[in-house]
């Protein structure tokens, strides 16, 4: 299912425990195949547990506890913006609702031509830079005002 870059990357992570514990890399394994694949599909969660050992529902549970994984599909952009206390005191309920008007959609939501997916985030660490977005769970954005959230949704409209 995944490609065998993917498997390889996984292999290192298991490498890091004991041979008797490769279970242990399910979250890193996961990470890689939403990182390839888009989303954790029930296919990709079925693939990653015969891959380590360990039953399916094992590897279900894990990618529905944590917020990082997406067991539905998304769009090619993924925005997560902050609207915990401290965010919200800075502008993060407004930016949420400035980026909700801009793409058209609610939060959970993808815009129809499948480039934007929006989510409410948790708290992301970084309050003394309110609000806080994340786009693509790896780039954080902070700051984020309507023209900055207008200019980096123009860039990234640009990249697709």
């Amino acid at each position: 299912m995944l490609s065998e870059q993917a498997y390889r990357h996984i292999d290192r992570e298991i490498a890091k425990y004991p041979a008797d514990q490769k279970q242990s890399a399910v979250m890193a394994a996961l990470t890689i195949a939403q990182g390839e694949q888009g989303w954790v599909s029930p296919d990709v969660i079925r693939d990653v547990a015969a891959y380590l050992g360990m039953p399916p529902v094992a590897v279900q549970e894990v990618a529905t506890f944590y917020n990082m994984y997406n067991t539905k599909p998304v769009g090619r952009f993924t925005l997560s913006i902050c609207t915990n206390l401290p965010c919200a005191l800075q502008g993060g309920t407004e930016a949420a609702e400035h980026l909700k008007r801009t793409l058209g959609i609610d939060f959970h939501e993808t815009t129809p031509d499948g480039l934007f997916t929006l989510v409410e985030g948790e708290c992301m660490g970084a309050c003394g830079d309110a609000p806080v977005m994340l786009a693509n769970g790896t780039h954080m954005c902070c700051r984020m005002q309507p023209a900055k959230i207008d200019a980096l949704i123009g860039e990234l409209k640009e990249s697709a």
